[in-house]
């Protein structure tokens, strides 16, 4: 295959007008034809809907009038706390045209982190699932500025709107705002993992600076019958703008499923809709990989593109995807606040087991080192992103200016994250910051032993952090996933820690290991080694 990289990467420009409008890009331009899908939906409770996109269209025009008469104006924060589902679509949509600012919120947030983000964005409105009702209700009296709840399930009692009598009352049609590019149209709070959640603001240019990296990803999106599906939340970026939005931009059709991630499920679910493009997360792909590990045997796919991000996917799920749902899976690299940076697009460039890709056409980025000098290729350093023009930048940290500023060194807007790129210009991830450690004077990042762990058939799932050691500064500590079937021994932990010797540098082995039911992870799929780390330091604190 010949590598066409740098042709498609020097051809490509920007193309930003001076005014857009999301709901306009992601909707309204498609809802002419009556027969266009844009919304295939079920729960785990069985229930089931359809929605065309002129569905779409009207139910959101319901909406943003329903909003302007509860006194919703342009710049409004309105919460949505809504998993996967049609109102989570129609929602995004109302806030685009009329100019608010639509703020997503997982529904497995408990009280105090909706108090948390509610309060610091100053939301006038929530729009609420029944099952988050009592968690809001708990924490309401603390949030002086929130007017209105609106569940989507009717009304819980007189402080509660509900969705259904809201629309019925409203008209279907509705003028759309005239809104800039860098109008604010979306406030997404990060996970909080070096801090209290900051609130990254969006503008509505932002889809423009995400599509390089989603039509490369699933490897020239769209073609005739793709169809999409993600179990990524939409109240994060990884659903939101990486799933939901460009799927409904390009007016193809996508799956939704409320309900708790299920392997065997989502083998289903690709089956029954006849899924073609997909977004799983490496722990996602891992937990199928272990669960179904040959799915041809037992389901009919018909997958043509695979993207992943968030985690390392590694060498060992990057030859099962191949071999075993017949794709190869380009992974990708992004964050909140500059998303979609870096990936693969196979059938234009060689996409590497275990790299991140490279900059996706439109995106500039480098390696650099604190004071924000590009390093060469091989050397470790911080992944940063220009900030020239591309639109796929935040605006600021909400009410945070000096957050904000710290982010840049320059115009390099810098991630957190450590990399180093080879010859070729392929990125290889090495880890947060904070989360690379020393022992015994060797830099050790998780990754790669996590990987390399993963390849022991015992092991469904691992975690590395370091363990305070007075003699090496610190010890590899690996928290271990056991596959069903396996139990933990002091025998298999010998077993593994052979299984990383043999392969990896002798000082990378894990010295410690510990078996775990489960490692904890935040609501987009990432390990939070943070919390790893803090119980290891109490326990070697407590002796």
């Amino acid at each position: 295959m010949p590598d066409r990289y740098r042709e498609i990467y020097d051809a490509f420009r920007w193309e930003v007008p001076a005014r857009f409008n999301m709901a306009h890009a992601c909707c309204r331009r498609h809802a002419d034809d009556s027969g266009r899908i844009a919304l295939y939906w079920e729960d785990e409770a069985g229930a089931s809907a359809v929605l065309s996109y002129r569905q779409l269209l009207r139910q959101a025009n319901r909406l943003s009038n329903a909003l302007a008469a509860l006194g919703v104006a342009r710049g409004d924060r309105v919460g949505i706390v809504l998993a996967q589902r049609p109102e989570t679509a129609i929602a995004h949509m109302a806030c685009y045209q009329m100019g608010a600012v639509a703020m997503p919120l997982s529904v497995l947030f408990g009280p105090e982190a909706l108090e948390y983000r509610l309060r610091d964005s100053g939301a006038s409105v929530v729009l609420v699932e029944p099952a988050s009702l009592e968690n809001l209700a708990r924490v309401r009296e603390r949030l002086p500025e929130l007017r209105h709840v609106i569940a989507i399930a009717g009304a819980r009692d007189g402080g509660t709107q509900a969705w259904d009598a809201l629309l019925a009352r409203a008209a279907d049609s509705f003028t759309p705002c005239d809104t800039l590019a860098r109008d604010p149209a979306v406030l997404i709070y990060t996970s909080g993992t070096t801090g209290p959640p900051k609130g990254a603001l969006m503008p509505q240019q932002v889809i423009l600076g995400n599509l390089p990296g989603y039509i490369h990803s699933h490897d020239g999106f769209p073609q005739p019958g793709d169809l999409f599906w993600s179990p990524a939340d939409w109240a994060w970026t990884g659903g939101l703008m990486d799933a939901l939005l460009p799927t409904l931009y390009h007016g193809h059709p996508l799956v939704g499923f409320s309900g708790r991630f299920d392997p065997d499920r989502a083998f289903h679910l690709m089956e029954k809709y006849a899924v073609r493009n997909a977004f799983l997360f490496p722990t996602a792909l891992k937990m199928m990989m272990k669960a179904v590990p040959q799915p041809a045997q037992r389901f009919r796919l018909d997958l043509r593109s695979l993207m992943s991000g968030g985690e390392s996917v590694g060498e060992t799920v990057f030859e099962w995807t191949r071999r075993a749902l017949g794709v190869i899976v380009n992974e990708i690299f992004g964050q909140t606040e500059m998303n979609y940076l870096t990936g693969n697009s196979h059938t234009l460039w060689p996409a590497k087991p275990g790299s991140i890709g490279r900059p996706y056409p439109g995106h500039r980025v480098a390696v650099i080192d604190e004071a924000g000098r590009e390093l060469p290729a091989g050397e470790i350093g911080e992944i940063a992103a220009l900030d020239d023009g591309d639109p796929v930048f935040f605006l600021e940290y909400w009410k945070q200016p000096e957050a904000t500023r710290n982010k840049y060194t320059g115009r390099w807007c810098r991630t957190g994250d450590l990399a180093r790129r080879d010859e070729d210009g392929d990125f290889w991830y090495q880890g947060r910051a904070d989360d690379v450690f020393k022992s015994a004077g060797y830099r050790i990042g998780p990754a790669e032993i996590e990987n390399c762990l993963l390849k022991h058939p015992a092991v469904a799932n691992a975690a590395v952090v370091p363990s305070p050691d007075a003699e090496r500064g610190a010890l590899v500590k690996a928290f271990v996933v056991l596959t069903p079937g396996h139990a933990g021994s002091v025998e298999l932990a010998a077993e593994l820690q052979a299984h990383v010797r043999g392969r990896l540098a002798h000082y990378e082995y894990p010295r410690l290991i510990e078996f775990i039911e489960a490692l904890p992870m935040t609501t987009t799929g990432k390990v939070q080694r943070r919390v790893l780390r803090l119980r290891e330091a109490e326990r070697v604190k407590q002796g």
